[in-house]
């Protein structure tokens, strides 16, 4: 259903989103992929502040222009379904790569 794109890069891909004040916060890009039959793009991001929850993931659409990245909030529920399924997969298989 979803082919993923997971780098396993030594250096973290790191993007800047603006919050609603419109300061810059800094995420690391966990994972891309895109859904097969389809042209959409989406991006998992957790934030980089030591502080934040590690728990806290986001998900986003995404298109490339260029070398800007414009991100789209994920707002209908059968995409949303296909985001997290395909998530969640990831998550198990690297769970069982780790040996939990």
């Amino acid at each position: 259903m979803a082919e993923n794109q997971v780098g396993m890069e030594e250096e973290p891909e790191i993007i800047y989103i603006a919050d609603d004040e419109g300061n810059e916060e800094e995420f690391e890009v966990i994972m891309k992929f895109e859904v097969d039959g389809s042209e959409a793009k989406y991006m998992m991001v957790a934030p980089v502040d030591p502080e934040a929850d590690e728990s806290d993931v986001y998900a986003f659409r995404y298109e490339e222009e260029g070398d800007d990245i414009k991100l789209f909030v994920i707002q209908d529920d059968a995409e949303w379904e296909i985001v997290e399924e395909t998530f969640n997969t990831f998550v198990e298989e690297e769970d069982e790569e780790d040996g939990k």
